[in-house]
Parts: structure tokens; C-alpha cells; sequence
């Protein structure tokens, strides 16, 4: 199973004897997996099978799940006798309720209401239909995950381009990390002459303080770590299953990484400038890799 888009369609057709079911399976981005059924009152008993079907094929997304039971023709409508004389009893009700003139309900209304008419006289479908109904769900469900599987290809297809322009851009960053040390001492040396106006510093001394500066500046391990994280990504993008919340929790350390990176360099002079332009330009490389990942089971 390749990765997964969220958001996905299927739509199917399927005869249940001589009555006809239409199918429909619609998805968009959720935090888990949140499922919406909408099914004829005849079909409702089948519920349950139908979550245990799209629970074992879907692990996140808000799916919603269409089912249209269309009975042959010359089949009788049943009416729902309980239903309409209870419709007529709330209706006098509220009219006493609210002192309302006397009038007559309206049965037109009565009628379209869910469950008053009964195809067939059936309260339920028959076993061949809740069958067919099963059935077509894991057919849509087929098609569905392949739109789904398309949709993920594109997505991890350009994650893959973006984790590639970062890696360059840490590579720019390691190129110029190698020059920055004896800029930042001889920085340090103008700064200290500046505030000493002209008095004796211990050459040594001046040293020390300058590799405890340049340790602190340092941004070696963040780099390594970027590149790290970019080949988890490109690794988990390769794999199988739900890989969206473990890329989101990747990408979130590596946007603290590119932060770190951009709390130390305030102090390099014009390469800190670059190396400062370099990790905003990672920063917004994870963003939009992250962007894509929201979008992925």
C-alpha cells in the first residue's frame, strides 16, 4: 500500500435483485477517522457492518458514505400508518400549544418526511439487498483508496523536490559555516579593541573566549540533524501506511532546528546575513513540505 491523500471520491452502482443501490464515498482532511453515514431507513440495521468494512481500509479522513436504495419498478408503497398518526398528534399539539387557528395539517408535507413511505411495505431491506449494499461499499471502497493512492503519489512526489532544495540549501549553509569561525574572531578582535580602546589583551585569552563564542555560534549538529530529518522524511514518503502524524511530528523538529540555526547566526557580519537569508529559506521549504503532509493519512 503506497501513501495515501485524505481527501478521495468513489462512486458506484449496484442491482440488489430487481432494486438498484448507488454508492457513494466522499473524503476530506481530518484529525482521525471520523465517519458519516447517510443510508435508507431500510438499510440501517447494516450500519455496523459497513463501519467494521471502512475501519479495516481507512485510517483517517472524515468519510462520508452516501447509500440511494431505488426500488424496482411496481413496487407498492407501504405507509408508515404509527409515524403519520403520530405527526398529526404533535401537530395538534402545537396548535392548541400556541393558540393557533384551527386548520388541517398539511399530509403533503406528512409525506416526505424520512420513513413515512415504505417501499415494498418492508421496515427492512431483504437480505439480498443489505448483501448487494455490503458488497458495493467494498467495491467504491476499491476505487476510492486508488483515487486516494493517485492523489498521495502527487503529493509525496513533490514533499520529495522539497526535501531535495533543502538538503542543497544545508549544503550552501555547511559551505559557509567552514569560513565563519575566523570571521567571528576577527570580529571579536574589532569588538574587543573597540571597547579596550588601544590597552594590551593576552592573545591567548582572546582566543579562548573567541572558540567559546564560535562553539556557541556553531551550528554543525543542527545541520546534521536537518539532513537527518530530510532523509526520515524522504524514508517515510517510501514506506507503507499512515505516515501523516509521524511527518508532522518530523517537521515540526525540523522547523526548530532551521530556529536554532537563526538564533545563532546574529553574529557573523555579512556571512551571518546569508547563512540568516539561507535558513529562512529552509524555514519556508518545511512549511510547505509540512503544508503537503496535512493532507496525507
Amino acid at each position: 500500500m503506497s501513501v495515501r491523500s485524505m481527501t478521495g471520491f468513489a462512486s458506484v452502482r449496484k442491482a440488489g435483485g430487481p432494486d438498484e443501490l448507488s454508492i457513494g464515498l466522499k473524503s476530506v482532511n481530518h484529525r482521525g477517522l471520523d465517519l458519516h453515514f447517510h443510508l435508507p431507513p431500510e438499510l440501517e440495521a447494516i450500519e455496523t457492518g459497513l463501519r467494521a468494512i471502512l475501519k479495516g481500509a481507512i485510517a483517517r479522513g472524515h468519510v462520508q458514505i452516501q447509500v440511494t436504495l431505488t426500488r424496482a419498478a411496481g413496487s407498492a408503497a407501504g405507509l408508515n400508518g404509527k409515524l403519520l398518526s403520530d405527526y398529526v398528534a404533535a401537530f395538534r399539539e402545537a396548535q392548541k400549544l400556541l393558540a393557533l387557528p384551527n386548520q388541517e395539517p398539511d399530509i403533503n408535507a406528512a409525506l416526505r418526511m424520512p420513513g413515512m413511505l415504505q417501499m415494498g411495505g418492508d421496515a427492512e431491506a431483504s437480505d439480498e439487498v443489505a448483501a448487494a449494499a455490503l458488497a458495493g461499499v467494498q467495491e467504491a471502497l476499491a476505487v476510492f483508496n486508488r483515487c486516494r493512492e493517485t492523489e498521495g503519489a502527487a503529493t509525496a512526489k513533490e514533499m520529495h523536490e522539497r526535501t531535495a532544495a533543502l538538503l542543497g540549501l544545508v549544503a550552501r549553509m555547511e559551505e559557509i559555516r567552514a569560513g565563519a569561525a575566523p570571521a567571528f574572531l576577527k570580529r571579536l578582535r574589532e569588538r574587543m579593541d573597540e571597547l579596550l580602546n588601544g590597552a594590551n589583551v593576552d592573545p591567548q585569552r582572546l582566543a579562548q573566549e573567541a572558540a567559546l563564542a564560535a562553539d556557541r555560534s556553531d551550528i554543525a549538529e543542527e545541520l546534521v540533524r536537518l539532513k537527518t530529518h530530510a532523509a526520515q522524511v524522504d524514508g517515510l514518503l517510501a514506506g507503507e501506511g499512515e505516515v501523516g502524524k509521524r511527518l508532522d511530528f518530523l517537521l515540526q523538529e525540523m522547523n526548530r532546528e532551521a530556529n536554532t540555526i537563526l538564533s545563532k547566526t546574529g553574529g557573523l557580519g555579512d556571512l551571518g546575513l546569508t547563512l540568516t537569508e539561507l535558513a529562512l529559506a529552509a524555514k519556508s521549504e518545511i512549511d510547505k513540505i509540512r503544508e503537503q503532509a496535512l493532507n496525507l493519512e
